[in-house]
Parts: C-alpha cells; sequence; structure tokens
C-alpha cells in the first residue's frame, strides 16, 4: 500500500497537469460553440473576467490577508497594463480570432508565445542573443522554428487529411450560410484578419508575461496581485463592452451554452487552473508546467476534427509539428539556462569567503562554474600547505 501510495504522489502532478490541458481544450471548443450561437463576444469576455474578480479575491483575502505590502502608484499601473493585455485586450482579440479561424489555428499560434516572449525580452534588454552557448543557440533555433511553423501554416495548405468521419457537428449549418455564399476573396480577407488578430493575441500575452515579470519583483503577493489584475481587466472588459454593445439584450445569458460559456472560463480555468498549475510548478518547477501545452493541441485537433467538422491539411499539420519542434527547444534553452545559473548560485555559497573569479569576455556557464571551482580548490591547497 505504501509503494502505491507514493507511486501516486509521483504522479499527481502528472496527472493534475493533463487535467489541465483538458480543462483549457474544453474552454476553446466551449468558446467555439458559443459564438457560432450568436453569443457577444465582448460581453463573453467581460464576464468571464467578472467571474475571475469574484473568485481570485477572496482567494486573496484568505491568503495574503497578513501580507501588509504596499500597493503603490507603480504597483497598479503594472497591474492595468497586465490586466489590458493578459485580460481584457487578449480576450477581445482571441475571441475575435476564434470567430474567424479554428479553434485547431488559434491553439497552434498559442505555442508561438514562448517564442515571441524571448524576441519581446531581446528588444527590451532582458535577454541577450547568446550564441556561443548552447542555451543561446537553442532558444534563437526555437524561434525561428516557430516563425517557420507558422509561415507554413499559413501559406502551405496542402493535401486533405482523411482520418475518420464520425458524421457529428455541433456547429449549427445555419449560422454560416452567409460564410458559405462569400466569395473566395472575402474569405481570403477573413483569414487573414484572423490571422493578424490571433498573432495579436499571441503578442499581448507575450507583453503580458513581461509586464508581469517586472510587476513580481516590486510587488510579492502574488494571490493579491492575480485579484487586482483581474479586477482591472474586468472594468475594462465592461467598459469596451458598454461603449461596443448599445443593445442591453446582449447581456442577457439566453440559453445553457451562454451561461457555461461564462462560468467555466471565469471559475475553472481563471480560478481552479491557476490553483492547480501553481502547486505543480512548485512542486517540479516551470518547465514542467510548459511541456504538456502541446498535449492541449493535440486534444483541440482531435475534439475539433470529430465535433466540429473542422477539416486537417498536410500544411496545418506539418506547421503545427514545426511549431511544436521550435517549443521544446526554446524551453530546453530556458531549462539548461536556469539550470546553470543555479549551479553558479550553489558554488557561490559554498565558497563564501572565497573571491569570486571575474571574466570579461562572454563564456559559458559551464566554465564559469569550473573557474569557481578551481578558486576554490587553489585557496585550500595554500591553506593545506602553510
Amino acid at each position: 500500500m505504501e509503494s502505491i501510495s507514493s507511486i501516486w504522489q509521483g504522479l499527481k502532478p502528472d496527472v493534475l497537469m493533463v487535467l489541465v490541458q483538458i480543462a483549457y481544450a474544453a474552454v476553446t471548443i466551449i468558446y467555439k460553440l458559443a459564438i457560432n450561437d450568436g453569443m457577444n463576444m465582448r460581453v463573453a469576455s467581460a464576464y468571464r473576467l467578472i467571474c475571475a474578480s469574484v473568485f481570485t479575491i477572496p482567494v486573496a483575502l484568505v491568503f495574503d490577508r497578513k501580507k501588509k505590502e504596499k500597493i503603490t502608484w507603480s504597483v497598479l499601473s503594472k497591474t492595468f497594463l497586465c490586466g489590458l493585455f493578459g485580460g481584457s485586450l487578449s480576450l477581445n482579440l482571441y475571441l475575435e480570432a476564434l470567430a474567424l479561424t479554428s479553434a485547431t489555428f488559434m491553439l497552434v499560434v498559442f505555442n508561438l508565445i514562448p517564442a515571441i516572449t524571448f524576441i519581446m525580452a531581446v528588444c527590451f534588454g532582458m535577454e541577450k542573443f547568446n550564441l556561443k552557448v548552447v542555451e543561446g543557440n537553442a532558444k534563437v533555433i526555437g524561434t525561428l522554428l516557430g516563425i517557420s511553423g507558422a509561415m507554413l501554416m499559413i501559406f502551405f495548405k496542402g493535401v486533405e487529411i482523411h482520418i475518420w468521419s464520425s458524421n457529428i457537428n455541433l456547429l449549427h449549418p445555419h449560422h454560416n450560410q452567409n460564410e458559405q455564399m462569400a466569395s473566395q476573396h472575402s474569405d481570403f480577407l477573413k483569414k487573414l484578419l484572423g490571422v493578424s488578430f490571433a498573432l495579436a493575441t499571441a503578442c499581448s500575452f507575450s507583453l503580458w508575461y513581461i509586464i508581469q515579470a517586472k510587476l513580481n519583483e516590486e510587488y510579492s503577493s502574488h494571490h493579491s496581485s492575480a485579484a487586482l489584475i483581474s479586477i482591472m481587466g474586468a472594468v475594462q472588459a465592461t467598459a469596451i463592452a458598454l461603449c461596443v454593445e448599445n443593445d442591453w439584450n446582449q447581456w442577457k445569458l439566453g440559453n445553457n451554452l451562454s451561461i457555461l460559456a461564462v462560468i467555466y472560463p471565469g471559475i475553472v480555468t481563471s480560478g481552479l487552473v491557476v490553483v492547480a498549475t501553481a502547486w505543480c510548478i512548485k512542486m517540479r518547477g516551470p518547465l514542467f508546467a510548459s511541456i504538456f501545452s502541446p498535449l492541449q493541441l493535440f486534444l483541440v485537433v482531435i475534439a475539433a476534427y470529430f465535433m466540429l467538422d473542422e477539416k486537417l491539411y498536410l500544411g496545418s499539420m506539418l506547421g503545427a509539428l514545426v511549431i511544436v519542434c521550435g517549443l521544446y527547444a526554446v524551453l530546453w534553452g530556458q531549462s539548461k539556462e536556469m539550470k546553470n545559473k543555479m549551479k553558479i548560485l550553489e558554488i557561490t555559497r559554498m565558497s563564501e569567503n572565497d573571491e569570486p573569479v571575474v571574466i570579461s569576455m562572454p563564456v559559458s556557464h559551464d566554465r564559469v562554474i569550473q573557474s569557481y571551482q578551481s578558486s576554490a580548490i587553489t585557496k585550500e591547497n595554500v591553506v593545506n600547505d602553510q
């Protein structure tokens, strides 16, 4: 019994991350169905962020009640930007792109976020192109693979791939009659607009990650910052919806699908999933949580093919494969870089009385570590000789 219990404890993070990806995949399918059913996208964004605020505020009050960190204007400005790029703007762009493209395409673009984040971090001086180390090459190659995969998906269609037809299509055909009657030219323009919205969504999320990193340095109460970001995003999304939508009937949740599209993403993905992911990161690290993201793409591809009658094309599959390879290359480079930094910190702590070796030329982290070790051994020999 003890061995079974220990095995379960070891597998718990893996099982949780699989459930997290299933939850995220379900959100994409639910949103696609709700949009096809006529739900207003701006109203859906506002409702989701309001639900997220309702969930995160009590959590912050419970877990951060003993912390008394001062909320400065700088913190408020960063939470406002996080609420914009990680909440109201990104969610509105995401739903617009999902309405114009497919669920599969949106998930493929989401796997570009680490590569786009790396490019933006370099532009802002938070990362450096270091092609003299393996991890630097991995991140650059992964970024180029991601961009190449996206270009392959956009410009190369290829032959249609037939697996097996379930004859199930949850998307109502009568909502797509105008699309079927539209000309090939207008379809191309619509696809181009959808691709633009999708890439803008990925860029918005990448900006959010960069600003969030700055916010974490200044304000360490994560539950409170999450609540503030949710509140800012909810206020922004509600203001956008009120300005654009003058019909109050759009705010009515007329059917069960609309209610599900509001409550499930707000509570499950913006609440429970965040808690589960945070626990897994604490147990196994951020890379462990990141490597499961392609599973979400696989689940959405299968669900969209069998339930939404989405077509699979060779170009899309090849592009998705290249993007996933690029994702893992970037993640491997980040993991290698993080491990090397941790080694340097450990050696520095072990040799507190030793003077660090200053290296002015760019070298690999392994050579820095060797320099620290050589310095420590040399000083130890000198002491023994005396």
